[in-house]
């Protein structure tokens, strides 16, 4: 027997064959949100221009909410208090972290601005996992995506990448909060149109005044590219994942991101990134070998 048969073997004694498939589910899950949110947010940088970078996060966001509430139609009445509160504050992180890290790309490359963000998911899983070394491999391979050794970044974008992380960070924790509690995506349809909300209370005004037909149109379809269907891609992988698994299975955003950023947006990454990015594939593939975790049941009101 060859010794990945011998591997693959042990594995299955090990792992039930349904703990496997929930963790390869998830991961799917989650790198399938990520390729949405990096695409998304290359093609938003297009935008910047025309309405500016908390413009598109507002137009994105406003629409998003807009779309889930018409469809999903939630009421309030069916959750709980905790629960309630919970999705009204994951509509406020879920703002913080979109529109602040518009800023951050609208100053930094994009798989620059991604890995500073990351910091925010590798804190996570940090704090509530057990391994270390696949978070530590994680941090390795953004520290050479960031190279902050480099002097000319820009300090305000790492700025507004940083406090997204810290928005992202608590995005995760209330995601799988408000997943395990509510069925569906009902929770989404109360933290999007609060997330809505925010956005505009903050940068809607401002934005108003830039607004065309063509604009609402590109608008309503990147809402739907992000964040409505990686939100709910995510939420569900945070049903079959651990928060620290998915915490470094996000070390991928960074290396998608430089991906995209050459692909869509011609910046070409050195030889350090490269680097950087084999890190965090590393360091994601050992993630979803081990972050399965039981099957919580969904609450039937919420």
């Amino acid at each position: 027997m060859s010794m990945i048969g011998k591997w693959t073997r042990t594995v299955r004694g090990v792992f039930p064959e349904a703990v496997l498939s929930s963790t390869r589910s998830g991961a799917a899950l989650a790198v399938a949100a990520m390729l949405c949110v990096q695409l998304g947010l290359a093609v938003s940088v297009g935008l910047f221009d025309r309405i500016g970078p908390e413009g598109a996060a507002w137009l994105r966001l406003a629409w998003a909410g807009v779309l889930l509430a018409v469809v999903v139609r939630p009421r309030p009445s069916s959750f709980r208090r905790e629960t309630f509160a919970a999705c009204v504050a994951l509509g406020v992180v879920t703002a913080g972290m979109a529109m602040l890290f518009m800023q951050a790309a609208a100053r930094l490359p994009l798989g620059t601005a991604s890995a500073l963000e990351f910091l925010g998911p590798l804190t996570v899983a940090f704090a509530r996992g057990r391994g270390r070394l696949w978070p530590v491999l994680a941090a390795a391979g953004v520290v050479l995506l960031t190279q902050p050794w480099r002097g000319d970044v820009d300090l305000a974008g790492v700025g507004f990448a940083l406090a997204a992380a810290a928005c992202w960070a608590g995005y995760i924790v209330l995601t799988q909060r408000v997943g395990d509690e509510v069925s569906g995506v009902r929770g989404l349809a109360v933290s999007m149109p609060v997330a809505g909300i925010v956005a505009t209370l903050l940068s809607g005004p401002a934005a108003f005044g830039h607004l065309t037909w063509p604009l609402l149109a590109a608008g309503l379809g990147l809402a739907i590219l992000v964040p409505v269907v990686p939100f709910s891609l995510e939420m569900l992988a945070l049903r079959r994942l651990t928060t620290p698994a998915f915490g470094t299975l996000m070390s991928l955003e960074p290396a998608i991101a430089l991906v995209i950023g050459l692909v869509v947006l011609h910046q070409v990454p050195d030889a350090g990134a490269v680097a950087g990015v084999a890190l965090v594939v590393v360091a994601a593939v050992g993630a979803e070998r081990t972050g399965a975790r039981e099957p919580a049941g969904a609450s039937s009101g919420g």
